[in-house]
């Protein structure tokens, strides 16, 4: 029997009190009474994850590995760990018992009995009431706190305040620290100073030797952005200065991106709570002097630099040091990609730049559209591509020879159980022998049937990937018409559709192409899109297949610098 066990908690707090680790030492103790065996990659598992999202990694886990048939059984503690929506719950049971793998739940064992059915419901009802309940009182509560002016809407004070560390949330225990209000008064008036620009300011913090916020010797463009942005540095605490909601785009196309966070958006300043009064660092004209600088300087910032034409305009990383290369005019009509690591240090060795060659435009550019007019007009390299990523040709005859020996043996096996019963019935075996044989009989007809639900994953993804392979080369057809005469825009759309990330390692180049599968591909950019796309990609070859239809496969090219 393979068995798989999953556990949750929503919280960080919950994290902390070991509450996950209750949950497994349960599950453990149920499977050593039953005598089972569980490998340690079969304990999957969601760490601070709230149960009414489905979209969590070790859920994710879970369902792709129980799709592939890898799981039997999948042992939780209760059903509210699996979701806290009923139909979530539904959802995740349907599909995880349609791929032959049974949930049972400790805290009530399950069966297809129609109380319990009932029961099941009712719980899961029951456990997304809860859940709205409880978030809209704690919403109502904490925002009738903020209004009363007698809770702080921070989870940590802003740089250049403490608070009382045995009421960390009353206003009434905020104070100035001096060293850190001493440094946010001089950020202010070096980013008020003539053609001072937030990394100039940010250099000067570095030489002064300054620790950001977090306690590092880096300090991040964003990090001072939000300090010569936020009101309580005038005197003022607000709540509710933005809202959030779920992210769309990637933070890198050479990282992982591990748990995504929500976006920020800020709303006008007449919605903002006056929460409490705390000790000034700046005035307000010097805060109104610095937002109007901001908002000057952003009509200036390097992304609307578009004096000259760069095909590869955002799309290209350092092999280095993973960092993004910005397009530059170094001398006339000598354009480049640089990394921005030679510019400024790295976060993980700030100590060091990057040491990478400027990477030519033209030549660049030129590569990778010769590479993606190859590509496009030989569609075969991208179903090789997919091929080799599933694991191998395709090969229906042997599929078929292997359904049809499985069917036999199960047709024999069957056929076997039934003469069994006609001698018990006979009289010429006892009860223990056909006991005995028939418990035998039947194991291996379940191992063939496991066999055979295998066997028709493996058929439905071939399919699948036929289907693709047909799709992909009816997009190329149509692409390849306008290659020979497309104008620079349309070799820009084209490269943003189809191109998700160049890497340049000295003069070795890697294209992480996207190809869309489907219409719904082919209206948005892949970087645009969020899944489990951040998996560290393979060097060649690699295969990836979003909900939205497209198909990532990385190739190598050659430039000579």
């Amino acid at each position: 029997m393979r068995i798989a066990v999953y556990l949750r908690v929503s919280t960080t707090r919950q994290m902390q009190d070991q509450t996950i680790a209750q949950q497994l030492e349960r599950l453990q103790a149920h499977i050593q009474a039953q005598g089972w065996a569980l490998p340690e990659t079969n304990i999957l598992r969601d760490d601070g994850y709230s149960g009414a999202n489905l979209k969590r990694p070790g859920l994710d886990r879970l369902r792709d590995r129980a799709s592939a048939a890898e799981f039997d059984l999948v042992l939780i503690t209760a059903p509210d760990r699996l979701a806290r929506n009923y139909v979530h719950q539904v959802l995740l049971l349907e599909e995880l018992q349609g791929h032959g793998c049974r949930v049972e739940f400790l805290d009530r064992p399950m069966s297809q009995d129609p109380h319990d059915q009932l029961l099941l419901q009712i719980r899961g009802a029951v456990a997304e009431y809860e859940r709205t309940l409880i978030a809209e009182r704690m919403r109502r509560g904490r925002l009738a706190k903020l209004r009363a002016g007698a809770l702080l809407p921070w989870t940590r004070p802003p740089y250049g305040y403490r608070v009382d560390p045995e009421r960390p949330r009353d206003p009434a225990g905020v104070r100035l620290d001096a060293a850190e209000a001493a440094v946010v008064a001089e950020i202010f008036a070096w980013y008020l100073e003539d053609h001072h620009s937030l990394l100039s300011v940010v250099g000067r913090l570095q030489a002064l030797g300054a620790l950001s916020p977090s306690g590092k010797k880096m300090w991040g463009l964003a990090t001072l952005r939000g300090i010569l942005t936020n009101p309580v540095y005038t005197g003022q605490v607000y709540a509710g200065r933005t809202r959030v909601r779920p992210p769309r785009i990637r933070r890198s196309a050479t990282h992982p991106i591990g748990r995504p966070k929500d976006t920020q958006l800020p709303i006008p300043e007449d919605e903002w709570i006056a929460v409490a009064q705390v000790p000034a660092i700046v005035t307000a004209d010097q805060m109104a002097q610095v937002k109007a600088k901001l908002a000057r300087n952003q009509s200036f910032a390097s992304r609307n630099n578009k004096t000259h034409q760069y095909l590869l305009r955002a799309l290209v990383s350092c092999g280095r040091c993973a960092m993004a290369c910005q397009a530059r005019c170094v001398l006339p009509r000598n354009l480049y990609y640089i990394c921005t690591g030679k510019a400024r240090p790295r976060r993980r060795l700030p100590e060091q730049h990057c040491s990478s060659r400027f990477a030519p435009a033209k030549q660049l550019d030129e590569l990778i559209w010769r590479d993606l007019c190859e590509l496009l007009t030989h569609p075969e390299l991208i179903a090789q591509a997919l091929v080799r990523a599933h694991g191998g040709q395709w090969l229906p005859q042997e599929l078929q020879a292997r359904r049809e020996n499985l069917r036999k043996g199960q047709q024999q096996l069957q056929q076997q159980l039934d003469r069994l019963t006609e001698a018990y019935l006979g009289g010429i075996i006892p009860l223990p022998e056909y006991q005995r044989r028939r418990g035998e009989l039947e194991q291996r007809l379940s191992a063939l049937t496991q066999q055979s639900e295998q066997l028709r994953e493996q058929v439905s993804r071939h399919s699948h990937l036929a289907q693709l392979t047909s799709s992909v080369e009816e997009f190329c057809r149509r692409v390849q018409i306008g290659l020979a005469d497309a104008t620079f825009e349309q070799r820009r759309q084209l490269v943003e559709l189809l191109i998700d990330r160049v890497v340049v390692t000295d003069e070795q180049v890697e294209i992480r192409y996207v190809i869309p599968t489907s219409p719904a591909g082919e209206k948005i950019r892949f970087s645009h899109l969020r899944s489990d796309y951040f998996r560290t990609p393979h060097l060649i070859d690699s295969f990836d297949l979003h909900p939205a239809q497209q198909v990532r496969i990385n190739l190598i090219a050659r430039c000579d610098h």
